[in-house]
Protein backbone atom coordinates (compact mmCIF):
# COMPACT_ATOMS: atom_id res chain seq x y z
CA UNK A 1 0.00 0.00 0.00
CA UNK A 2 1.17 3.48 -0.24
CA UNK A 3 2.35 5.37 2.81
CA UNK A 4 0.20 7.78 4.12
CA UNK A 5 3.41 8.77 5.52
CA UNK A 6 7.17 8.10 4.53
CA UNK A 7 8.48 5.80 6.60
CA UNK A 8 11.86 6.23 8.89
CA UNK A 9 12.02 9.54 8.93
CA UNK A 10 12.28 11.86 12.07
CA UNK A 11 13.48 14.70 12.65
CA UNK A 12 15.81 14.74 15.96
CA UNK A 13 19.31 16.45 17.31
CA UNK A 14 21.22 15.40 14.23
CA UNK A 15 19.67 16.97 11.33
CA UNK A 16 21.45 15.30 7.64
CA UNK A 17 20.42 18.11 4.47
CA UNK A 18 21.49 16.11 1.66
CA UNK A 19 21.62 12.57 -0.28
CA UNK A 20 22.88 11.35 -3.97
CA UNK A 21 20.04 9.75 -5.84
CA UNK A 22 21.46 6.60 -8.14
CA UNK A 23 19.56 5.92 -11.28
CA UNK A 24 20.51 2.51 -12.20
CA UNK A 25 19.50 3.54 -16.39
CA UNK A 26 22.59 6.04 -15.93
CA UNK A 27 24.99 3.33 -14.83
CA UNK A 28 25.91 5.81 -11.83
CA UNK A 29 28.57 5.04 -9.21
CA UNK A 30 31.71 6.38 -7.11
CA UNK A 31 34.73 4.91 -7.20
CA UNK A 32 38.09 4.85 -5.19
CA UNK A 33 41.28 2.50 -5.54
CA UNK A 34 43.22 3.00 -2.12
CA UNK A 35 47.18 3.71 -2.22
CA UNK A 36 48.04 1.62 0.64
CA UNK A 37 46.19 -1.62 2.04
CA UNK A 38 44.05 -0.61 5.63
CA UNK A 39 43.23 -3.48 8.12
CA UNK A 40 41.38 -6.31 5.50
CA UNK A 41 40.16 -8.12 8.54
CA UNK A 42 38.29 -5.95 10.45
CA UNK A 43 35.64 -3.20 9.97
CA UNK A 44 32.73 -1.67 9.56
CA UNK A 45 30.62 -0.01 6.86
CA UNK A 46 27.26 2.18 7.67
CA UNK A 47 25.08 3.74 5.29
CA UNK A 48 21.30 5.09 4.89
CA UNK A 49 19.81 4.12 1.74
CA UNK A 50 16.27 4.52 0.80
CA UNK A 51 15.34 1.88 -2.34
CA UNK A 52 13.66 3.11 -5.59
CA UNK A 53 13.13 -0.19 -7.69
CA UNK A 54 12.05 -3.78 -6.19
CA UNK A 55 13.75 -6.04 -8.56
CA UNK A 56 14.31 -9.34 -8.82
CA UNK A 57 17.94 -9.24 -9.97
CA UNK A 58 21.24 -7.64 -7.58
CA UNK A 59 22.24 -3.92 -6.42
CA UNK A 60 25.04 -3.30 -4.88
CA UNK A 61 25.46 -0.40 -2.35
CA UNK A 62 28.82 -1.18 -1.71
CA UNK A 63 31.42 -3.46 -3.47
CA UNK A 64 35.66 -4.29 -3.41
CA UNK A 65 36.68 -5.47 -7.30
CA UNK A 66 39.49 -8.03 -6.56
CA UNK A 67 39.85 -8.34 -10.26
CA UNK A 68 40.07 -12.13 -11.16
CA UNK A 69 41.01 -13.38 -7.62
CA UNK A 70 37.59 -14.52 -5.78
CA UNK A 71 39.01 -14.44 -2.61
CA UNK A 72 39.53 -10.11 -2.95
CA UNK A 73 35.62 -9.90 -3.65
CA UNK A 74 32.67 -8.12 -1.31
CA UNK A 75 29.66 -7.34 -1.79
CA UNK A 76 26.95 -5.81 -0.01
CA UNK A 77 23.75 -5.82 -2.02
CA UNK A 78 19.99 -6.19 -2.68
CA UNK A 79 19.31 -9.14 -3.78
CA UNK A 80 15.51 -10.37 -4.92
CA UNK A 81 14.74 -7.85 -2.51
CA UNK A 82 16.61 -9.36 0.24
CA UNK A 83 20.20 -8.34 1.41
CA UNK A 84 23.35 -10.29 0.89
CA UNK A 85 26.53 -10.13 2.03
CA UNK A 86 29.28 -11.78 -0.34
CA UNK A 87 33.05 -13.05 0.46
CA UNK A 88 35.25 -14.84 -2.45
CA UNK A 89 32.29 -14.89 -4.44
CA UNK A 90 29.99 -16.49 -2.20
CA UNK A 91 26.93 -15.28 0.07
CA UNK A 92 28.35 -15.26 3.35
CA UNK A 93 24.78 -14.46 4.55
CA UNK A 94 21.64 -13.84 3.17
CA UNK A 95 18.48 -12.16 4.82
CA UNK A 96 15.21 -13.86 5.15
CA UNK A 97 13.67 -10.70 5.74
CA UNK A 98 12.59 -8.95 2.34
CA UNK A 99 13.12 -5.10 1.76
CA UNK A 100 10.35 -3.77 0.09
CA UNK A 101 9.44 -0.29 0.83
CA UNK A 102 10.38 2.45 -1.60
CA UNK A 103 8.78 5.04 0.87
CA UNK A 104 11.30 4.05 3.59
CA UNK A 105 14.97 5.09 4.74
CA UNK A 106 17.05 1.94 6.11
CA UNK A 107 20.39 2.05 7.89
CA UNK A 108 22.55 -0.93 6.77
CA UNK A 109 25.91 -1.23 9.52
CA UNK A 110 27.41 -4.43 8.44
CA UNK A 111 30.62 -4.99 11.14
CA UNK A 112 33.03 -6.96 10.54
CA UNK A 113 36.03 -8.77 12.39
CA UNK A 114 37.39 -12.21 10.89
CA UNK A 115 40.09 -12.43 14.13
CA UNK A 116 36.58 -13.65 16.27
CA UNK A 117 37.01 -17.26 17.78
CA UNK A 118 32.91 -17.55 16.85
CA UNK A 119 32.13 -17.99 13.12
CA UNK A 120 28.61 -15.79 13.71
CA UNK A 121 31.02 -12.79 14.94
CA UNK A 122 33.01 -12.13 12.34
CA UNK A 123 30.11 -10.64 10.50
CA UNK A 124 27.17 -8.73 12.34
CA UNK A 125 24.35 -6.95 10.13
CA UNK A 126 21.92 -4.42 11.78
CA UNK A 127 18.84 -3.02 9.97
CA UNK A 128 17.81 -0.07 11.93
CA UNK A 129 19.56 -0.69 15.58
CA UNK A 130 18.61 -4.14 15.46
CA UNK A 131 20.60 -7.02 14.35
CA UNK A 132 19.65 -9.36 12.05
CA UNK A 133 19.71 -13.17 12.94
CA UNK A 134 17.24 -14.63 10.62
CA UNK A 135 19.46 -16.11 7.80
CA UNK A 136 18.41 -18.38 4.48
CA UNK A 137 22.41 -18.72 3.74
CA UNK A 138 25.83 -18.61 5.94
CA UNK A 139 28.94 -19.17 5.07
CA UNK A 140 31.13 -17.16 7.24
CA UNK A 141 34.79 -16.88 6.45
CA UNK A 142 37.56 -18.71 8.44
CA UNK A 143 39.16 -16.82 11.24
CA UNK A 144 42.01 -14.21 10.18
CA UNK A 145 41.06 -14.16 7.00
CA UNK A 146 42.19 -11.21 4.74
CA UNK A 147 38.66 -9.59 2.76
CA UNK A 148 39.18 -7.58 0.02
CA UNK A 149 37.78 -4.42 2.06
CA UNK A 150 40.67 -1.75 2.75
CA UNK A 151 42.66 -3.56 0.28
CA UNK A 152 44.50 -2.36 -2.92
CA UNK A 153 41.59 -2.94 -4.85
CA UNK A 154 38.51 -0.74 -6.48
CA UNK A 155 36.15 -0.45 -4.04
CA UNK A 156 33.05 1.52 -5.88
CA UNK A 157 29.50 2.85 -4.50
CA UNK A 158 26.33 1.74 -6.67
CA UNK A 159 28.10 0.92 -9.29
CA UNK A 160 31.23 1.34 -11.80
CA UNK A 161 29.78 4.07 -13.69
CA UNK A 162 31.21 1.83 -16.66
CA UNK A 163 34.36 0.56 -16.18
CA UNK A 164 35.31 -3.01 -15.87
CA UNK A 165 34.58 -5.59 -13.17
CA UNK A 166 30.93 -4.55 -12.34
CA UNK A 167 28.19 -7.16 -13.78
CA UNK A 168 25.64 -6.06 -15.72
CA UNK A 169 22.07 -4.76 -13.96
CA UNK A 170 24.03 -4.60 -10.65
CA UNK A 171 24.10 -1.00 -10.20
CA UNK A 172 22.15 0.50 -7.42
CA UNK A 173 18.50 2.41 -8.07
CA UNK A 174 17.78 4.63 -5.26
CA UNK A 175 19.41 7.38 -2.83
CA UNK A 176 21.86 6.92 0.09
CA UNK A 177 22.97 9.27 2.47
CA UNK A 178 25.40 9.52 5.37
CA UNK A 179 27.98 6.76 4.23
CA UNK A 180 30.81 5.82 6.57
CA UNK A 181 34.19 3.12 6.17
CA UNK A 182 35.69 2.80 9.31
CA UNK A 183 38.79 1.03 8.72
CA UNK A 184 40.18 -1.41 11.72
CA UNK A 185 36.98 -1.42 14.30
CA UNK A 186 34.19 -3.59 14.37
CA UNK A 187 31.55 -1.31 15.73
CA UNK A 188 28.03 -1.42 16.89
CA UNK A 189 25.00 0.66 14.97
CA UNK A 190 24.76 2.76 18.41
CA UNK A 191 28.29 4.17 17.29
CA UNK A 192 25.94 6.23 13.88
CA UNK A 193 22.51 5.90 15.68
CA UNK A 194 19.75 6.02 18.59
CA UNK A 195 16.27 5.13 18.97
CA UNK A 196 14.30 8.37 20.09
CA UNK A 197 11.40 8.55 22.97
CA UNK A 198 9.10 7.17 20.50
CA UNK A 199 11.37 3.83 19.83
CA UNK A 200 12.12 5.39 16.23
CA UNK A 201 15.84 4.41 14.72
CA UNK A 202 17.63 8.01 14.23
CA UNK A 203 21.20 8.53 12.76
CA UNK A 204 23.24 10.30 15.39
CA UNK A 205 26.93 12.12 14.40
CA UNK A 206 29.54 9.79 14.53
CA UNK A 207 32.68 10.95 16.68
CA UNK A 208 35.20 7.95 16.72
CA UNK A 209 38.30 7.63 13.93
CA UNK A 210 38.03 6.42 10.39
CA UNK A 211 41.42 4.42 10.51
CA UNK A 212 43.83 4.76 7.27
CA UNK A 213 41.01 3.98 4.11
CA UNK A 214 38.48 5.26 6.15
CA UNK A 215 35.86 7.60 5.01
CA UNK A 216 32.44 9.78 5.63
CA UNK A 217 30.46 10.73 2.32
CA UNK A 218 27.84 13.45 3.12
CA UNK A 219 27.15 14.77 -0.83
CA UNK A 220 26.95 18.05 -0.67
CA UNK A 221 29.26 19.04 -2.88
CA UNK A 222 27.88 19.46 -6.70
CA UNK A 223 31.23 19.09 -8.76
CA UNK A 224 32.46 15.56 -10.81
CA UNK A 225 36.11 15.75 -10.01
CA UNK A 226 37.50 13.59 -7.67
CA UNK A 227 38.18 16.47 -5.00
CA UNK A 228 37.03 17.74 -1.92
CA UNK A 229 34.58 19.93 -4.30
CA UNK A 230 33.49 16.50 -5.45
CA UNK A 231 29.95 14.31 -4.78
CA UNK A 232 32.18 11.80 -3.89
CA UNK A 233 33.69 13.98 -1.11
CA UNK A 234 35.32 12.89 1.85
CA UNK A 235 34.48 14.98 4.64
CA UNK A 236 36.37 12.53 7.18
CA UNK A 237 39.54 14.21 7.27
CA UNK A 238 41.36 11.69 5.20
CA UNK A 239 40.71 13.12 2.18
CA UNK A 240 39.75 9.72 1.03
CA UNK A 241 37.83 11.14 -2.46
CA UNK A 242 35.72 9.26 -4.31
CA UNK A 243 35.45 9.47 -8.44
CA UNK A 244 32.39 10.30 -9.66
CA UNK A 245 30.80 8.57 -12.73
CA UNK A 246 27.35 9.64 -14.37
CA UNK A 247 26.04 12.18 -11.92
CA UNK A 248 25.13 15.50 -12.42
CA UNK A 249 24.17 17.98 -9.87
CA UNK A 250 20.75 17.65 -10.02
CA UNK A 251 21.08 14.31 -8.29
CA UNK A 252 21.98 16.04 -4.99
CA UNK A 253 18.71 15.86 -3.39
CA UNK A 254 16.60 16.68 -0.07
CA UNK A 255 15.61 13.72 0.19
CA UNK A 256 17.07 12.17 3.53
CA UNK A 257 16.54 9.99 6.34
CA UNK A 258 15.48 12.87 8.55
CA UNK A 259 13.55 14.66 5.91
CA UNK A 260 11.87 12.02 3.46
CA UNK A 261 10.23 13.36 0.29
CA UNK A 262 7.06 12.44 -1.83
CA UNK A 263 8.01 10.08 -5.11
CA UNK A 264 5.87 8.01 -7.16
CA UNK A 265 5.49 4.62 -6.45
CA UNK A 266 6.24 1.40 -7.93
CA UNK A 267 4.04 -0.08 -5.32
CA UNK A 268 0.27 0.27 -5.41
CA UNK A 269 -0.29 1.38 -8.84
CA UNK A 270 -2.83 0.78 -11.01
CA UNK A 271 -1.09 1.69 -14.20
CA UNK A 272 0.38 -2.35 -15.67
CA UNK A 273 4.69 -1.94 -15.14
CA UNK A 274 5.10 2.43 -15.21
CA UNK A 275 8.57 2.69 -16.19
CA UNK A 276 10.15 4.54 -13.22
CA UNK A 277 13.62 6.29 -13.31
CA UNK A 278 15.63 8.75 -11.32
CA UNK A 279 14.96 8.09 -7.65
CA UNK A 280 10.90 7.47 -8.53
CA UNK A 281 10.47 11.24 -9.25
CA UNK A 282 10.30 10.38 -13.18
CA UNK A 283 7.44 7.97 -14.74
CA UNK A 284 6.81 7.17 -18.03
CA UNK A 285 3.27 6.22 -18.53
CA UNK A 286 2.95 2.56 -20.98
CA UNK A 287 1.10 2.88 -24.15
CA UNK A 288 -1.79 -0.28 -23.82
CA UNK A 289 -3.66 -0.76 -21.33
CA UNK A 290 -4.57 3.02 -21.58
CA UNK A 291 -5.51 5.69 -19.07
CA UNK A 292 -5.37 4.71 -15.99
CA UNK A 293 -3.72 7.32 -13.51
CA UNK A 294 -0.49 6.65 -11.03
CA UNK A 295 -0.39 7.96 -7.97
CA UNK A 296 2.66 9.39 -5.47
CA UNK A 297 3.71 8.10 -2.29
CA UNK A 298 2.14 10.43 0.28
CA UNK A 299 -1.52 10.39 1.07
CA UNK A 300 -3.01 13.73 2.01
CA UNK A 301 -5.59 14.39 4.69
CA UNK A 302 -5.12 18.16 5.80
CA UNK A 303 -3.09 20.93 5.65
CA UNK A 304 -1.68 23.18 2.32
CA UNK A 305 0.36 21.41 -0.10
CA UNK A 306 2.48 22.64 -3.81
CA UNK A 307 4.27 20.47 -6.05
CA UNK A 308 5.22 20.59 -9.85
CA UNK A 309 4.81 18.41 -12.51
CA UNK A 310 7.04 18.56 -15.66
CA UNK A 311 5.00 17.04 -18.66
CA UNK A 312 6.56 16.02 -22.21
CA UNK A 313 5.05 13.04 -24.38
CA UNK A 314 6.81 11.19 -27.29
CA UNK A 315 3.58 11.99 -29.31
CA UNK A 316 0.90 14.80 -28.72
CA UNK A 317 0.70 17.07 -25.83
CA UNK A 318 -3.20 17.43 -25.78
CA UNK A 319 -3.68 14.10 -23.40
CA UNK A 320 -1.75 15.16 -20.05
CA UNK A 321 -3.58 15.13 -17.00
CA UNK A 322 -2.09 16.20 -13.70
CA UNK A 323 -4.19 16.11 -10.58
CA UNK A 324 -5.28 14.22 -7.08
CA UNK A 325 -6.95 10.97 -6.41
CA UNK A 326 -8.39 9.88 -3.54
CA UNK A 327 -10.03 6.41 -5.47
CA UNK A 328 -8.24 3.36 -6.77
CA UNK A 329 -8.82 2.39 -9.80
CA UNK A 330 -10.55 -1.00 -10.89
CA UNK A 331 -10.01 -1.31 -14.38
CA UNK A 332 -7.48 0.64 -17.22
CA UNK A 333 -10.19 2.76 -18.99
CA UNK A 334 -11.23 4.36 -15.11
CA UNK A 335 -8.40 7.28 -15.95
CA UNK A 336 -8.01 10.31 -13.90
CA UNK A 337 -11.09 12.11 -12.92
CA UNK A 338 -13.69 9.25 -14.10
CA UNK A 339 -14.44 8.76 -10.03
CA UNK A 340 -16.67 11.67 -8.37
CA UNK A 341 -13.88 12.45 -5.74
CA UNK A 342 -10.69 12.77 -8.33
CA UNK A 343 -9.54 15.55 -10.24
CA UNK A 344 -7.60 16.27 -12.96
CA UNK A 345 -6.38 19.13 -15.34
CA UNK A 346 -6.91 18.07 -18.77
CA UNK A 347 -4.88 18.92 -21.98
CA UNK A 348 -7.02 18.17 -24.70
CA UNK A 349 -8.18 19.71 -27.91
CA UNK A 350 -5.58 22.50 -27.19
CA UNK A 351 -7.91 23.69 -24.59
CA UNK A 352 -7.61 22.72 -20.63
CA UNK A 353 -10.51 21.54 -18.52
CA UNK A 354 -10.85 20.22 -15.36
CA UNK A 355 -12.30 16.71 -15.55
CA UNK A 356 -14.00 15.25 -11.96
CA UNK A 357 -16.87 12.70 -12.05
CA UNK A 358 -16.56 11.67 -15.34
CA UNK A 359 -17.23 15.07 -16.52
CA UNK A 360 -14.91 17.60 -18.56
CA UNK A 361 -15.57 21.48 -17.65
CA UNK A 362 -14.14 24.18 -18.96
CA UNK A 363 -10.84 25.53 -17.64
CA UNK A 364 -7.52 27.68 -17.59
CA UNK A 365 -5.57 27.37 -20.70
CA UNK A 366 -3.87 24.16 -22.67
CA UNK A 367 -0.79 22.38 -21.10
CA UNK A 368 2.15 22.17 -23.81
CA UNK A 369 4.78 19.55 -23.85
CA UNK A 370 7.44 20.56 -21.06
CA UNK A 371 5.49 22.76 -19.57
CA UNK A 372 5.30 22.81 -15.60
CA UNK A 373 2.01 22.14 -14.12
CA UNK A 374 1.82 23.53 -10.35
CA UNK A 375 -0.68 22.20 -7.89
CA UNK A 376 -1.71 23.84 -4.21
CA UNK A 377 -3.94 21.60 -2.31
CA UNK A 378 -5.51 23.50 0.48
CA UNK A 379 -6.83 20.79 2.72
CA UNK A 380 -7.32 22.86 5.62
CA UNK A 381 -10.22 24.66 3.20
CA UNK A 382 -10.96 21.43 0.63
CA UNK A 383 -9.61 24.03 -2.48
CA UNK A 384 -7.47 23.31 -5.53
CA UNK A 385 -5.36 25.35 -7.63
CA UNK A 386 -3.21 24.77 -11.00
CA UNK A 387 -0.89 26.65 -12.66
CA UNK A 388 1.04 26.35 -15.44
CA UNK A 389 4.52 27.85 -15.59
CA UNK A 390 3.92 30.08 -12.71
CA UNK A 391 0.62 31.41 -13.82
CA UNK A 392 -2.35 30.21 -11.69
CA UNK A 393 -5.19 29.46 -14.07
CA UNK A 394 -8.80 30.88 -14.19
CA UNK A 395 -7.46 34.24 -11.87
CA UNK A 396 -7.23 32.30 -9.12
CA UNK A 397 -5.02 32.78 -6.40
CA UNK A 398 -4.11 30.14 -3.96
CA UNK A 399 -2.45 32.37 -1.19
CA UNK A 400 -5.71 34.93 -0.55
CA UNK A 401 -8.14 31.97 -1.68
CA UNK A 402 -9.52 33.18 -4.59
CA UNK A 403 -11.16 31.45 -7.42
CA UNK A 404 -10.56 28.05 -6.41
CA UNK A 405 -11.53 24.45 -7.22
CA UNK A 406 -14.04 23.63 -4.77
CA UNK A 407 -13.30 19.63 -3.60
CA UNK A 408 -14.86 16.86 -1.18
CA UNK A 409 -12.98 16.43 2.19
CA UNK A 410 -10.61 14.04 1.77
CA UNK A 411 -11.83 11.96 5.26
CA UNK A 412 -15.36 11.13 3.09
CA UNK A 413 -13.64 10.08 0.02
CA UNK A 414 -12.82 6.52 -1.38
CA UNK A 415 -9.04 6.40 0.50
CA UNK A 416 -9.80 9.19 3.24
CA UNK A 417 -6.77 10.91 1.71
CA UNK A 418 -6.11 12.44 -1.48
CA UNK A 419 -2.77 11.42 -3.30
CA UNK A 420 -0.45 13.53 -6.47
CA UNK A 421 -1.29 11.64 -9.45
CA UNK A 422 -0.79 11.85 -13.21
CA UNK A 423 -2.65 10.34 -16.28
CA UNK A 424 -1.88 10.45 -20.05
CA UNK A 425 -4.87 9.77 -22.27
CA UNK A 426 -3.87 8.21 -25.17
CA UNK A 427 -4.78 4.57 -26.22
CA UNK A 428 -1.86 3.91 -28.67
CA UNK A 429 1.24 6.52 -26.90
CA UNK A 430 2.81 7.22 -23.69
CA UNK A 431 4.14 10.11 -21.84
CA UNK A 432 6.59 11.44 -19.25
CA UNK A 433 5.98 13.05 -15.67
CA UNK A 434 8.75 14.89 -13.87
CA UNK A 435 6.83 14.79 -10.50
CA UNK A 436 8.92 17.86 -7.92
CA UNK A 437 7.89 17.37 -4.32
CA UNK A 438 10.52 19.36 -3.86
CA UNK A 439 13.37 16.91 -4.52
CA UNK A 440 13.48 17.46 -8.94
CA UNK A 441 15.30 15.76 -10.91
CA UNK A 442 15.28 18.22 -13.90
CA UNK A 443 17.28 21.34 -13.65
CA UNK A 444 15.74 24.28 -11.72
CA UNK A 445 16.79 27.78 -13.33
CA UNK A 446 15.23 30.01 -10.34
CA UNK A 447 15.61 27.87 -6.68
CA UNK A 448 12.28 28.46 -4.50
CA UNK A 449 11.55 26.89 -1.62
CA UNK A 450 8.91 27.01 0.93
CA UNK A 451 10.59 28.86 3.21
CA UNK A 452 12.82 26.07 4.09
CA UNK A 453 12.52 23.00 2.18
CA UNK A 454 12.81 21.86 -1.66
CA UNK A 455 13.58 23.29 -4.94
CA UNK A 456 10.82 24.33 -7.20
CA UNK A 457 11.29 26.20 -10.63
CA UNK A 458 8.64 28.72 -9.11
CA UNK A 459 7.51 30.24 -5.96
CA UNK A 460 5.62 28.33 -3.48
CA UNK A 461 2.44 30.60 -2.52
CA UNK A 462 2.58 31.96 0.82
CA UNK A 463 1.29 29.17 3.36
CA UNK A 464 1.53 26.21 0.99
CA UNK A 465 4.42 23.59 1.49
CA UNK A 466 6.26 21.03 0.57
CA UNK A 467 5.73 17.58 0.63
CA UNK A 468 8.33 16.05 3.10
CA UNK A 469 7.94 14.63 6.60
CA UNK A 470 9.26 17.73 8.15
CA UNK A 471 6.28 19.57 7.01
CA UNK A 472 4.31 16.94 7.18
CA UNK A 473 5.15 16.93 10.74
CA UNK A 474 4.05 20.45 10.95
CA UNK A 475 1.42 20.98 9.24
CA UNK A 476 -0.15 17.54 7.99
Amino acid sequence: MVAILGANSVSGVYEISNSLRFNDGDSAGLAITPSGAGNRKTWTYSGWVKRSALTTGQEHIFMVNGGNSDSTWVQLRFEDNDFTFSFYNQRAIRTDRKFRDPSAWYHIVVAVDTTQGTDSNRIKLYVNGVQETSFSETNYPSQNDDTGMNGTYRHFIGGEGGTSGNASGSFYDGYMTEVHLIDGSQLLPTSFGEFDDNGVWIPKQYTGTYGTNGFFLEFKQTGTSQNSSGIGADTSGNDNHFAVNNFTATDITEDTCTNNFCTFTPIDTPETNPTLSEGNVKLATQASPAYTFDVASFGLQQGKWYWEIKCSGAYDDDYHMVGIASTQPTAHNQELGYFTNDYGLYGGGGVNSLRYGATFYSYGNAINNNDIVGVALDLDNNRLYFSINGTFQNSSDPANGTNPISITDPSSTDRGFYFPAVCFLDGSNSATYEGNWGNPSFSISSGNNDGLYGNFEYSVPSGYYALCTKRLAEFG
